[in-house]
Order: C-alpha cells, then structure tokens, then sequence
C-alpha cells in the first residue's frame, strides 16, 4: 500500500453559494456535513496515515522573503491505498463538495525521499 495526499481545495466563488442561505439553513448545512465528514473519516479510518483538518491562511517564502499569498487549499488528509485510482476513488461524492462548498479533492502520491 502507498500513501496518498488528499488536498481539499475551494474557492472564494464556490462560496457565494452559501451566500443566500439564512443562518439556520447554513447551520443545518454545518451540521449535516459534519455529520457526513466524520461518517466519512470512520468508514475509512482502517486506511488514515494522518487525520490532517482544515488548512489556514498561507505565507509563502522564496529568495525575496516572506509574503502573504492566496491559494485554494481548503484542508488535507493523507491515505493508504493499493492504486492512485483506488485512492482517488475514495473521494468519490465526498461532503467537501456534495454538502460543504468545495470545488473539488486533489490526490497525489506521498512519493519517497530518492537515496543516494
């Protein structure tokens, strides 16, 4: 088995559909996505390497130093698999995207540190 990154990604468009919810109809949506995201974390939590969770705001550092920068990265969790496919999958009708306003989940193997 190998081990697979999961990136949740959104975006601020994708959010607009909350937009014009009310704050109990976006409470109930809270509710029940969580609901299903731990269901979802339990089905598969034989095959977790890391429970990973939402991600924040990010920085980023070149040669020029450090800077506030924007990406879609929503949250992360790190899976075991037999196949990308099988670990892609996974992700299939996932709440990041059918409850919560997610745009999609991103998978790529955790590859090894080549030896010299």
């Amino acid at each position: 088995m190998k081990n697979y990154l999961a990136m949740y990604l959104g975006t601020p468009d994708t959010m607009k559909g909350w937009e014009g919810l009310t704050e109990e109809q976006c409470q109930q949506r809270i509710e029940e996505g969580m609901a299903a995201w731990g269901s979802w974390m339990e089905k598969h939590r034989d095959i977790l390497v890391a429970e990973g969770g939402p991600l924040g705001k990010t920085k980023r550092v070149d040669p020029s130093g450090v800077s506030d920068v924007r990406n879609e990265m929503t949250g992360y969790v790190i899976v075991q698999a037999e196949s990308h496919e099988a670990a892609a999958r996974l992700f299939e009708n996932h709440p990041h995207f059918t409850i919560f306003p997610g745009d999609c989940v991103e998978v790529m193997e955790c590859m090894p540190i080549p030896t010299a």
